[in-house]
């Protein structure tokens, strides 16, 4: 459930693809099928940094980020999750947790700017979707 005065921005909305709610945040995949790739946006409206939630949101958001890493790692076989809250882009708070392996195309460097996404086909998407919902389960709330 959204707090009435949280708003996603377009971009967010447009680059990603909702999975489900965590106790703070809304958990995305990002439309790129070469990275398994989420993105967790806080629901609280206007904040574009982590020092500006309450000192409880905070620790809950440090605790959605392990519980995504732990489910790409899982999941991937991962040599790294990277975690990040960039937003030059993006004003809104949101935070990057993604899968890295040697052999995917940023590798070693950041998947930021690297290139245009490759957007997944619709099916594809759809089963991604549901394959990470059910690793997500320790960390999505059910609806």
């Amino acid at each position: 459930m959204q707090p009435v005065d949280f708003i996603l921005h377009d971009r967010l909305a447009a680059d990603s693809v909702a999975l489900g709610d965590g106790r703070l945040s809304s958990v995305r995949l990002m439309n790129d099928r070469r990275y398994s790739w989420l993105i967790l946006v806080p629901r609280r409206a206007g904040l574009r940094e982590i020092h500006e939630l309450a000192a409880a949101d905070r620790s809950l958001l440090v605790e959605e980020i392990a519980l995504a890493g732990q489910a790409l790692q899982a999941t991937t076989g991962a040599a790294k999750i990277n975690v990040g809250a960039l937003g030059n882009l993006v004003p809104q708070l949101h935070v990057h947790v993604v899968a890295r392996s040697p052999g995917d195309p940023a590798w070693p460097g950041p998947v930021w700017g690297h290139s245009r996404p490759e957007l997944y086909a619709a099916a594809d998407l759809a089963t991604e979707c549901v394959r990470l919902q059910l690793a997500l389960a320790a960390l999505l709330v059910p609806a």
